[in-house]
């Protein structure tokens, strides 16, 4: 039985340390969805890229074919070992930032002195023999003797996890809510990850593995099994830093990742190690069976995750009944949602029936906006025969106010016969059908006549659906700035960042809530009180602007606007196509004064559309003062050790 262990031990560890490099970097792709000018999120993931390197070293050395290469993924592991004590006191340094205790120069120059150490610890332990030496196989596990300067890792790691530990307990004091407290407590015993996996136990305990290699397997299995857990806590901990989510939307993203990346990788692994194994136990080292079990394996999981996700999301993440009602009404919006190709495809296949039945050559769709402008929506056949969208407005509109769909409304424009399309509530018209027709009379029998006021009424309902989606669609882009702010106040009390909730004269974070006060500030740019009492007078780049209008803030933050929507248009002259769109809006919106109806005819487009693309403008001018902010500043606040 003991013999069977020692066998079976030793692949299931190797699983085990596979599974953390899978998950250590499907954590580090998670975490590319940070804010990574976040300092915590990119200490975070310098720490993920140590522990990826230093598991994948393990199992390749592991599975060598040679003492030599085994040594050399061992030297190349160390790589990431020396790197992660420091990349742990950067990590808990900007953690203890984070909770508004910025250093003072002395914990900065502490960071960079011990990356420099790291970088001498890298060149002795991959170079030379200073720190290990040889490789010696123990227990079935290839490792690396203690050379003579080995007691500078004992003193190296345990001095910086002291460091470390200080600043995660001084990071934990100035929680002041119980939520924050929670998750930094979280970060706390999630932390110790990284250590169990990167530190070279076997160099010291190679001996006791070699008598009692049983325990041994116990012990480090055990504790393989525990950094996986303790490294999603971590990233669970951790993600909050840098987004303004709501811990729903951000635990969910996680949950989800980890179903499709980390579970389904590491279950497929396992599957072919251990049916490999099977294989050459039995006598069939180059059976068939083991791509044909990974396949099945990896369809299995999709399918199984395809079927539990939003089931166990629901149940995990939306804990009372209302709000699983509304994740199923937005879903239900998701997938009922009518796009304009899907209106335009509709709306072409009923006309295509509908010049069957007739007998006509072609046929044509126009939607009638509530301001009684035209624009031609679909059609079939030949294009000689359809009206030039620019003929449409010449449709009369006394025509256009008929009482109701039958064939008494059906007049003659040209060489076409047109339908008034009525929305089938208020009766309003809505669109036209318009069948080619040469004929001066057009005489449909009683069955043909019904079969086309169906279609009209379908056709009518479809132009309707369509624009009540924009309605609730421009009603979501008024809304979700205001909804992005809340999340972002919200936020701010996580880990006791009050820094986001500063005025921006006293330092403008990485995720600062700017497009806010940039929107308002811009509805009164010629004068009003959201300009005269904008929190972006308190910016640097705006004082320093005070010289060149006289000390008057007030044109100070104009030009800086001014300053920034410029940085948004694009070079040569200025046109009136789809890549001075931004450009346009903004300067027509804001500059200019005019209307939102005005603009929209203008540029040739809806309103519901000028609202989505005036978001993503204001977005553009926010990014941009940003920019003008940072590097306005005389010295950096912030400082990237990672490049």
């Amino acid at each position: 039985m003991v013999a069977f262990l020692l066998t079976v031990l030793p692949t299931l560890n190797r699983i085990l340390v596979a599974g953390i490099a899978i998950t250590a970097f499907s954590l580090l792709l998670f975490c590319l969805n940070f804010n990574l000018r976040e300092r915590v999120a990119r200490a975070f993931a310098v720490i993920l890229a140590c522990v990826t390197l230093i598991a994948v070293s393990s199992v390749l050395a592991s599975t060598s074919s040679t003492l030599a290469e085994a040594e050399m993924w061992l030297r190349i592991q160390w790589v990431g070992t020396a790197i992660l004590p420091s990349a742990y006191l950067h990590f808990s340094d900007a953690l203890l930032a984070s909770t508004g205790r910025p250093s003072r120069g002395r914990r900065r120059l502490a960071v960079r002195a011990m990356y420099l150490v790291s970088t001498v610890l890298i060149y002795l332990a991959t170079l030379t023999d200073t720190i290990v030496a040889r490789v010696r196989v123990t227990a079935g596990e290839a490792h690396l003797l203690a050379g003579p300067g080995f007691w500078i890792v004992p003193v190296f790691f345990t001095g910086l996890l002291a460091l470390t530990g200080v600043n995660l307990v001084r990071a934990y004091r100035r929680c002041q809510t119980s939520t924050s407290r929670r998750r930094m407590l979280y970060l706390i015993s999630g932390s110790a990850a990284p250590a169990l996996a990167s530190f070279p136990f076997l160099v010291f305990a190679g001996e006791a593995a070699s008598v009692h290699p049983l325990l041994f397997w116990l012990v480090v299995i055990s504790s393989n099994c525990l950094v996986a857990a303790l490294l999603v806590v971590m990233a669970y901990a951790t993600a909050y830093f840098g987004v303004s989510l709501t811990d729903r939307v951000i635990k969910g993203r996680l949950f989800q990742w980890l179903l499709r990346g980390p579970i389904v990788a590491a279950t497929t692994l396992a599957v072919m190690v251990i049916f490999g194994a099977l294989a050459r136990a039995v006598g069939m080292p180059n059976t068939r069976a083991v791509p044909l079990a990974v396949v099945a394996t990896i369809v299995m999981l999709q399918f199984l995750i395809t079927l539990l996700r939003i089931p166990l999301g629901r149940r995990l993440f939306y804990g009372s009944l209302a709000d699983r009602a509304d994740l199923r009404r937005l879903e239900t919006l998701e997938e009922r949602v009518l796009t304009r190709s899907d209106l335009r495809q509709f709306l072409e296949t009923l006309l295509a029936g509908l010049c069957d039945l007739l007998r006509v050559p072609a046929a044509f769709i126009v939607e009638r906006s509530p301001e009684g402008s035209t624009s031609f929506e679909a059609g079939v056949g030949p294009q000689e025969l359809l009206p030039l969208r620019a003929d449409l407005s010449s449709i009369p509109p006394p025509h256009l106010q008929a009482a109701g769909p039958d064939a008494e409304s059906i007049f003659r424009w040209g060489q076409y016969w047109l339908l008034p399309l009525h929305a089938p509530e208020s009766g309003e018209v809505i669109g036209l059908l318009g069948i080619a027709s040469h004929e001066d009379r057009l005489d449909l029998g009683p069955e043909a006549l019904e079969s086309l006021m169906r279609l009209s009424q379908r056709a009518a309902q479809a132009l309707q659906d369509r624009r009540l989606q924009q309605e609730v669609f421009a009603s979501v882009d008024r809304l979700v700035p205001e909804v992005e702010r809340i999340q972002r106040l919200s936020a701010a009390a996580r880990y006791g960042q009050a820094r986001l909730l500063a005025s921006p004269g006293e330092g403008l974070p990485p995720d600062a809530d700017l497009a806010q006060w940039v929107r308002e500030a811009l509805s009164h740019y010629w004068g009003g009180p959201k300009l005269t009492q904008s929190p972006l007078l308190n910016l640097r780049v705006v004082q320093q602007e005070l010289e060149a209008h006289d000390g008057n803030s007030v044109n100070a933050l104009r030009s800086v606007l001014r300053r920034a929507i410029e940085r948004v248009r694009p070079e040569g002259e200025r046109r009136f196509t789809s890549e001075w769109l931004l450009y346009n809006i903004l300067e027509m919106k804001f500059v200019q004064g005019r209307r939102v109806r005005d603009i929209a005819g203008h540029l040739a487009v809806s309103e519901a559309d000028l609202y989505r693309k005036q978001r993503v403008a204001l977005d553009e001018v926010t990014r941009v003062i940003i920019e003008m902010e940072r590097r306005s500043h005389d010295r950096a606040t912030d400082y990237d050790i990672v490049g």
